[in-house]
């Protein structure tokens, strides 16, 4: 097998991949907050606090796959161009 065969292969693998996790878990951990839902500061003493209100993810800690988001937006595009 040549070298670009072995490319797209793997190629079409990750793509594949990347869409079986996007089907099945459409939402992943807000990068921001690591999931928490609130930043994490530290006190004056070194001590781990809560910090403020994740505005990217509204404090859910969890935000729309990248995939899922464009899946959505053709899915809508399709659906009204088809009414």
């Amino acid at each position: 097998m040549g070298l670009p065969a072995l490319a797209s292969t793997l190629l079409l693998l990750l793509t594949l991949g990347y869409v079986a996790v996007c089907a099945a878990n459409p939402f992943g951990r807000c990068r921001k907050c690591r999931g928490f839902g609130f930043a994490m500061t530290t006190d004056r003493k070194g001590r781990a606090k809560r910090g403020k209100h994740c505005r990217r993810c509204d404090g859910h800690g969890i935000r729309i796959r990248r995939g899922r988001h464009l899946w959505n937006l053709w899915r809508r595009a399709y659906r009204d161009g088809t009414r």
